[in-house]
């Protein structure tokens, strides 16, 4: 049986794992320099589903003087309607969804302990995902698909599916 020897590598001095030799770094920058890029975010609904609902404040921040009149919500999987709803600065970098909001809720039953996930699309369109207090994702189904000239006053909901 034939012997192999190894030969001692040189390990501790140079150029570090996969560097350059010239000081630069391939990791990158650390978090505090990075932009603030806030897409995703949740509340919990600990009070009354219907009235208006505080969203975080490092979204408010992150829209940086934007403070749009109204926000767009769409719910994930229920078809393309849209619906408006006011949104209201406290001039203390609180955002609120307000006017709008109750109808929403009621379409797609949030309710007390649900958990709403939101995830910024930009152009002031937010889409929607609500869980109940299990944890568990609501889904929902749109059952008329062109229902995008419908007033936010008719309540239609989407329907629960299994």
């Amino acid at each position: 049986m034939a012997s192999t020897s190894r030969t001692p590598t040189r390990r501790g001095r140079g150029r570090g794992r996969g560097g350059r030799g010239d000081g630069s770094s391939s990791l990158p920058p650390p978090p505090s320099t990075l932009p603030l890029i806030i897409e995703e975010f949740f509340i919990v609904v600990y009070e009354d589903p219907l009235v208006k609902k505080e969203l975080p404040k490092k979204f408010a921040d992150y829209l940086d003087g934007q403070e749009p009149a109204k926000v767009y919500l769409r719910a994930a999987d229920c078809g393309p309607r849209l619906w408006t709803v006011e949104v209201l600065f406290d001039g203390q970098g609180r955002m609120y969804l307000d006017k709008g909001w109750e109808n929403f809720a009621i379409a797609h039953g949030v309710d007390f302990g649900c958990f709403v996930h939101f995830k910024y699309e930009g152009d002031d369109v937010l889409t929607v995902k609500v869980f109940d207090g299990t944890m568990c994702r609501k889904y929902y189904y749109s059952d008329d698909e062109d229902n995008d000239d419908e007033s936010d006053d008719d309540v239609k909901p989407c329907i629960h599916h299994l």
